[in-house]
């Protein structure tokens, strides 16, 4: 029974909420004016870019601000009660019994050097006072409601013996202990694989069923919070900007900047060459830069000056809809239902000759049984098995699959860091697997460039930003001086779209998104004529991942770069790439151009990771397709097809081949092909996993 019971008002009531962090020099505001609800039962997503205050409500609610954070207006209610009156004792005994928090980064809420069991028999034993049988009967319950495999075993495993995707698991089931009224759910599945993400974003949804449990869903991914959530709250810059339910805001949004949101993801129907995504201009803006008036102002397409920015804004109800809201002095006025602006339709590029060749391409690595001591027998890590594909000038060839795959082994191979086992790699008819990155001459370096995922680990935080390009380009040998090479580097700041002026500036004083634009910079200093893009928009904003992938894209048109872009968002697949490779545990499983991949007959790995992309868009249904199990060890792979083990079609195979035999790579149609036991007739039957529903 959910402690919900004898209460029928909001379960949390926040109410014109403000928070300040006060440094030396002045006060800073964070969340202003801030109001949500969240009834019995509901999901509240609470979505916005990062740096707008959706964290930081949560910390509110959890009063864990620290010695710099302060409530400085408005109230918090938790079932009806005033948290600002409660004592530490009573903010005690609610915190992580009646309302529980999971985190971005599971191992943040896990004690490393603690069993699993113990770990959650804690809560229990301390919230409640039960005995330790019951905690134990408890916490087996509670492991097998997260789905997780031998809840025994789990029980008896440290941390570190369980993969992402089982320790958030756990993660949840140490929330789910105390059976909470609410549960705050922040980011919880950022840094998880997709198809994790699709099975913990089911879990949490029947776990709310089960237990009548409430969520307030804090993210940044517009299509989650459609998967997960009853209602939405769209915040920018502090401030709620629109409330209401998820059909009301997604269908019929009535503020600029959730319009320009949806403008910048790519929903399905998005092209790069027809129809452009549309990044928001200008940048967000600092706490103690706030304009007058509405924040949103500067990057508005529907700013009127003397009105928009003469003084603060409230919320405002919108006429016939119930608990919706906006903060848009113009929100009646605006054609809603206008088509926006037309982007000017891009010349798709003429894809040209290949230019890089990879022929069964191999790389194994060896690792002592036991690393830690480098005693004991020799155990094979097998990265890559047999990988063959050749890319062509001009084009963007996406290579898609979760964590372990191999994608970033075989980048790395490509780029000199480390040498193949066996196969080939051709690039301007030159093999080049075998030569490490030092061995490399300076043009090849510069022909073969990477751009990394996380901006802030690439550049060197004492280095100007100039100074940093102009270093790459004086490795590539291009310039004969200093005042030739500073030149260049003016144009390469103009070419990623970045002022002049901030060659003088410090990695430090510029966003992620700017970031990300240096480090594009740096990677096209040489002239690369292929690109490893190695995941290079997932640690930024959505809206700053309209910008960067469409930079990416102008730079290949100008200078016919081959892109390999390395993803597991496969709706900015769709959106750029002309042919698609999917990989699973080494393996190259289905390859063909982006309209085939995303087609049936698919490969069934491809059928499960197109089933669990969260879309931002309720026209769209899809079949769940939920993978069981753990990607098996690259350490000892199953025997027979690699992906047997989670297949959900094996058994239309007879006579136990997938688990004896690796299948042939088939030619499906041209240019297309799939690595698949399943016959002509299987193929056939399949259905598509996404489809767009009738208005």
């Amino acid at each position: 029974m959910s402690k919900l019971a004898g209460h029928d008002g909001p379960i949390l009531e926040i109410d014109r909420l403000s928070i300040s962090f006060f440094t030396r020099l002045r006060e800073i505001p964070a969340v202003m004016d801030f109001s949500v609800s969240v009834m019995p039962g509901e999901a509240v997503g609470l979505v916005g870019e990062s740096g707008c205050g959706k964290s930081t409500v949560a910390l509110g609610v959890m009063r864990d601000l620290g010695k710099n954070g302060r409530i400085v207006g408005g109230s918090i209610r938790f079932k009806g009660r005033d948290m600002g009156e409660m004592t530490e004792a009573e903010l005690r005994d609610i915190r992580g019994n009646e309302i529980a928090m999971i985190y971005q980064e599971p191992m943040a809420s896990l004690n490393p050097a603690m069993k699993i069991g113990k770990q959650l028999m804690e809560v229990p034993m301390i919230h409640e006072g039960v005995s330790k049988e019951e905690a134990y009967k408890r916490a087996l319950e509670v492991v097998g409601d997260v789905r997780l495999p031998d809840p025994e075993r789990i029980l008896n495993s440290y941390p570190h013996q369980l993969s992402g995707g089982q320790q958030q698991r756990i993660v949840i089931a140490m929330a789910l202990m105390s059976k909470p009224a609410l549960l705050i759910l922040d980011e919880p599945t950022t840094a998880l694989d997709v198809t994790v993400e699709a099975a913990v974003v089911e879990l949490v949804k029947d776990l709310g069923r089960k237990y009548g449990t409430s969520m307030l869903f804090i993210s940044h991914n517009l299509g989650l919070v459609l998967e997960t959530c009853d209602r939405i709250c769209v915040m920018y810059s502090g401030e709620a900007v629109e409330r209401g339910s998820i059909a009301d805001v997604f269908d019929q949004m009535r503020h600029p900047y959730t319009q320009a949101l949806f403008r910048s993801i790519p929903l399905p129907g998005a092209d790069k060459n027809a129809r452009p995504l549309r990044a928001i201009p200008g940048n967000f803006p600092l706490p103690h830069e706030r304009p007058p008036g509405c924040n949103f102002g500067p990057r508005c397409d529907y700013f009127e000056a003397g009105r928009c920015d003469a003084q603060d804004i409230p919320m405002f109800d919108v006429p016939g809809n119930e608990r919706h809201a906006t903060r848009c002095v113009r929100f009646q006025e605006i054609d809603w239902n206008a088509p926006p602006p037309v982007e000017p339709k891009q010349e798709k590029a003429q894809i040209g000759d290949v230019v890089l060749r990879m022929d069964r391409l191999k790389k194994y690595y060896e690792v002592a049984a036991n690393a830690l001591f480098g005693r004991g027998e020799k155990r094979v890590v097998k990265a890559n098995e047999e990988l063959s594909f050749d890319a062509r000038e001009s084009e963007t060839l996406a290579i898609v699959g979760e964590s372990g795959c191999g994608k970033s082994t075989f980048a790395k191979v490509l780029m000199g860091l480390e040498t193949a086992t066996d196969g080939k790699i051709i690039f301007d008819n030159r093999e080049i697997e075998h030569i490490p990155i030092q061995e490399r001459d300076t043009q090849t370096i510069a022909d073969i460039q990477m751009v990394f995922q996380n901006p802030f680990d690439t550049l060197n935080p004492s280095m100007t930003v100039g100074r940093q390009i102009m270093r790459a380009l004086e490795v590539f040998g291009v310039g004969a001086n200093d005042r030739e090479r500073r030149r260049r580097m003016l144009e390469l700041l103009d070419l990623v779209k970045l002022p002049r002026a901030f060659a003088e500036r410090m990695p430090r004083q510029l966003s992620g998104g700017q970031k990300q634009r240096v480090g594009i910079a740096r990677a096209f200093a040489g002239g690369a004529r292929i690109v490893v893009a190695d995941e290079p928009v997932s640690a930024l904003d959505v809206s700053v991942q309209a910008a960067v992938t469409d930079l990416l894209m102008d730079i290949q048109r100008e200078n016919k770069t081959t892109l390999l872009f390395i993803s597991h968002d496969l709706s900015i697949v769709r959106y750029l790439s002309d042919r698609v490779m999917v990989m699973y545990l080494g393996h190259v499983v289905e390859l063909g151009t982006t309209d085939q991949v995303f087609s049936p007959p698919y490969h069934p790995y491809t059928e499960a990771l197109l089933s669990a992309v969260p879309i931002a868009d309720t026209h769209v249904e899809k079949t769940h397709v939920v993978l069981e199990g753990e990607i098996p060890s690259a350490v000892s792979p199953p025997p027979g097809c690699p992906f047997q083990t989670r297949c959900r079609w094996k058994s239309r195979v007879s006579g136990g081949l997938c688990d004896r035999e690796v299948p042939p790579l088939r030619q499906m149609a041209d240019g297309h092909s799939i690595k698949c036991h399943l016959s002509e007739a299987d193929f056939a039957e399949m259905e598509p996993v996404i489809r767009i529903a009738a208005e």
